[in-house]
């Protein structure tokens, strides 16, 4: 049985520039992601991190190649069964938290269980169960204005775990917070991989969070290296 969760092969992208001039940024970028494991992407800004975490993470389409996550592939997929993927399958964590304003931390961490078809009860009773696990029993029903920047990064991550993703992509997820909260965030995640076996794929320019990873790899120019563990 692979170890292997994620599979991305040869993917290019490219933006046209105000000129007409085409600026590659992906340049037939492949990697392989194992199951179990937090890896980690780094790079200078403007190497295409972010870029690549959107194109394998189904939120952006690349001109050519091919991503296969726990042996689908997500090119192959209509708009609307893509977004259904992604909602059972894949977990986010961005460096905005991106919570919903109008709701309380439970509600926040319910709604993708229920856009996935869970009833409320159900949804609500694990959300809760995941709040606890990072650390937020006693916020559940504090909406996002009354948390700490921490707590609120703290139920994005809660959130991106609400399906059982097979894997859960971070884009500079402690980018917005103090040393103090990001360190908090770097035991969570690595709790997180050890007690309900996560795959994490994580974006950072934290030299603390990237010395913590068990895979590094690192963009440069538009192509991407795999260092040593």
């Amino acid at each position: 049985m692979s170890n292997i969760i994620l599979s991305a092969k040869n993917i290019s992208k490219s933006f046209l520039k105000t000129n007409s001039e085409k600026l590659e940024i992906l340049k037939n970028v492949s990697l392989e992601i194992e199951k179990q494991k937090i890896s980690m992407i780094v790079g200078a800004s403007g190497a295409g991190k972010s870029t690549l975490l959107h194109i394998i993470s189904g939120l952006d389409r690349a001109d050519s190649g091919s991503v296969e996550i726990s042996s689908t592939n997500i090119f192959s997929l209509s708009d609307d069964k893509l977004s259904k993927f992604r909602n059972k399958h894949i977990g986010f964590v961005f460096q905005f938290n991106h919570l919903l304003p109008e709701f309380d931390a439970q509600e926040n961490v319910a709604i993708p269980m229920m856009i996935g078809g869970e009833c409320l009860a159900k949804s609500k009773k694990k959300a809760a169960e995941l709040l606890e696990l990072v650390g937020l029993s006693e916020r559940l029903t504090h909406r996002p204005s009354e948390l700490s920047g921490g707590e609120a990064q703290r139920v994005a991550v809660a959130r991106s775990l609400a399906n059982n993703p097979d894997i859960i992509f971070a884009d500079e997820p402690t980018g917005n917070l103090d040393s103090a909260n990001s360190t908090m965030l770097h035991k969570i995640i690595f709790d997180l991989r050890d007690q309900l076996s996560a795959t994490f794929l994580i974006v950072t320019h934290n030299p603390d969070l990237i010395k913590l990873g068990d895979v590094v790899f690192e963009m440069k120019d538009g192509k991407i290296s795999r260092q040593e563990e």
